[in-house]
């Protein structure tokens, strides 16, 4: 690992990962949390600057010297660009995937809400990325609000015809990512069986809350290690049964073909 210093470092981890396995995590956003989103489950804490606006947040420069100092003590099996906001919002995101493929051997993982896909730069810089993850949480405006509590020029029409776009131009793995907080109606089920037969991805993740949600922002919570919290300054989040993702994922494989992934919940109530 490398060694721990008071200016903010770039790369994380290496975070444990359901499923990508062992991922060493970029971060191109910074030391502020900025997304298009600030969701309601964010390990993140509430999203300290919420925009659509891209620009350079970490240069180039800084993430290919950190890739040069870090100690790969073990092999990798991704890089992830992740971190501390949506890192479409970077406008080196090309310059940096073409960074990292140069200098790590292993995939490279680009985890997005898709609220920018509908950008032809974003798209076009995309297209080096191994596998691109895509956030899709909501299928009804409504929903959006609820879960992903989005800019205000962020609607799901708008989501999903980016995401649309982007399905037929990527020759990568393309998959859905799509969280639950708690059962969804019948008719948000077959909304979203239309949706992911229409998007045709490689794969569906089903996901959960992976642990309680920080209130105030904690730069550590980028990876996946329990940070010592007191009572008060986190919130427990709602999580769905292994049998309700189980369910769902076998009527997604069944109604489109698609292969439906998820990890098992050890506890209904609560995930922490």
């Amino acid at each position: 690992m490398k060694h721990t210093s008071s200016v903010f470092e770039s790369l994380y981890g290496p975070v444990q990962s359901w499923r990508f396995g062992r991922s060493l995590g970029i971060d191109p956003i910074g030391t502020c949390s900025t997304c298009s989103f600030s969701c309601a489950y964010c390990q993140l804490g509430n999203i300290q600057k919420k925009t659509s606006q891209r620009q350079v947040f970490v240069s180039t420069d800084q993430i290919a010297q950190e890739i040069a100092e870090f100690d790969f003590l073990e092999p990798m099996d991704v890089v992830t660009l992740s971190g501390s906001g949506e890192p479409t919002l970077a406008q080196n995101l090309g310059d940096l995937l073409a960074c990292i493929k140069d200098r790590v051997d292993c995939p490279v993982v680009v985890l997005t809400n898709g609220t920018l896909l509908g950008n032809l730069a974003v798209r076009f810089a995309l297209q080096s990325a191994d596998q691109v993850v895509v956030k899709l949480d909501a299928v009804s405006d409504d929903q959006l609000q609820r879960i992903n509590r989005p800019t205000s020029n962020i609607n799901v029409t708008s989501i999903l015809e980016g995401i649309r776009i982007f399905s037929e131009q990527y020759r990568g793995h393309f998959a859905i990512q799509t969280m639950l907080l708690k059962p969804w109606s019948l008719e948000e089920q077959a909304r979203y069986l239309r949706i992911i037969q229409n998007l045709m991805p490689d794969e569906v993740q089903l996901n959960v809350p992976s642990r309680p949600r920080v209130l105030m922002r904690q730069l550590e919570a980028r990876g996946n290690q329990r940070l010592p919290l007191e009572s008060d300054a986190y919130r427990q989040l709602a999580c769905v049964s292994t049998t309700t993702l189980q369910d769902f994922a076998e009527e997604i494989e069944t109604y489109t073909g698609i292969p439906a992934r998820y990890p098992l919940v050890k506890n209904k109530e609560s995930c922490s």
